[in-house]
């Protein structure tokens, strides 16, 4: 009897996001193509613990003239820029939108956390107890601004890397606190209501049990929380870290939960700064429900990684078939790029070892 043959993956496949309730095109072959265009320079110099024309290491003055305190940790002030505020005109204000348009008031809060005082570190580079500090301040910031009568959502988020646009390199994330919830969260809501409606089980909770049952894609794991590229990755290198109990928003974490979330931030950050030994750029953003009294068991809260690199120095392009069509194509397998984080350490940073050896 011949052997049956091995059945591929990663090649002229679609998979199913059932998040995003779209299908992502997964043409893992085309990862080594020919390229001969845009490419990300990797110069990388020696950055200093403080800067003093840095607008947010401690004691400088910022852009809005405010002067930041000799913070020794972390510190949380109001965006001296911000996309939006409480100050947004009254609707009646407005410039009418006229047939199928429509216009209504941005009002909201925005804040910036200073993850660290230290101008050279990044979040893969701070210590557990540091990293549960900043974890406690999200929580805290989503109940404090989701506690208030105008704030329907609040999204917290970090911008590492220039490629993604951040001008300034100092550890730092940001928070949006919204009279609107933001598009991928409604598409997420959504799609889990369908999901529990059709199979009577929250749609998150199979994700995990899936990728538990496969295996190949689990970067960190252990009682409380699980990280994961996941099977319908868009991005390369995209990591989702959830809690394994299904709870809606951040501020439901207990203690220990908290800590084991800190340990698996490190412990995927230091994988993808080992992966090329270089600062590894992304957006982080936490996925959690809205903030307006509703009830949203159905939901479960994750931290989702963004990276827009899919080789040491090329990005990922969003073109024809992503802006035109509409559908994504990952030029990666996500089971590869698992297999590559997990070959590197999440322990060690390189810089550890540079700083032994150098």
């Amino acid at each position: 009897m011949s052997a049956l043959p091995q059945k591929l993956h990663g090649i002229w496949e679609e998979r199913w996001h059932p998040l995003r309730e779209e299908w992502i095109v997964i043409a893992a072959h085309r990862q080594n193509r020919p390229w001969n265009g845009a490419t990300v320079a990797d110069t990388p110099i020696a950055v200093p613990a403080y800067l003093s024309d840095c607008y947010l290491c401690p004691g400088n003055r910022r852009t809005g003239g405010l002067v930041n305190p000799e913070y020794q940790t972390t510190f949380v002030f109001d965006n001296d820029h911000p996309c939006v505020g409480p100050a947004a005109p009254d609707e009646e204000l407005l410039e009418p939108a006229r047939g199928p348009n429509r216009v209504r008031a941005a009002r909201g809060h925005a804040r910036v956390i200073c993850f660290s005082p230290q101008h050279n570190l990044t979040l893969a580079e701070l210590s557990h107890t540091h990293i549960t500090e900043i974890i406690q301040i999200w929580q805290q910031q989503t109940t404090d601004l989701g506690n208030r009568s105008d704030i329907k959502h609040v999204l917290c988020f970090e911008n590492k890397g220039e490629i993604v646009g951040v001008s300034n390199p100092h550890p730092h994330g940001q928070i949006y606190a919204t009279n609107f919830v933001f598009k991928t969260i409604e598409q997420e809501l959504a799609a889990s209501i369908a999901y529990s409606h059709e199979h009577q089980r929250t749609l998150f909770t199979d994700i995990i049990a899936a990728e538990q049952a496969d295996g190949r894609r689990i970067l960190y794991e252990d009682e409380h929380i699980i990280a994961f590229v996941p099977y319908f990755a868009r991005y390369a290198y995209e990591v989702y870290i959830a809690p394994k109990r299904r709870l809606s928003h951040i501020f439901h974490m207990t203690d220990v939960e908290v800590i084991s979330l800190a340990h698996a931030l490190k412990a995927v950050t230091i994988r993808f700064d080992n992966l090329w030994q270089m600062s590894f750029p992304y957006v982080m953003s936490l996925h959690q429900a809205p903030t307006d009294g509703g009830d949203y068991n159905f939901y479960h809260f994750f931290i989702a990684f963004h990276p827009p690199l899919r080789r040491p120095d090329v990005a990922k392009f969003l073109a024809g078939p992503e802006i035109g069509g509409g559908n994504f194509i990952s030029d990666t397998s996500p089971e590869a790029k698992a297999a590559e984080l997990l070959a590197v350490s999440g322990i060690a940073h390189y810089h550890q070892a540079e700083r032994l050896h150098g």
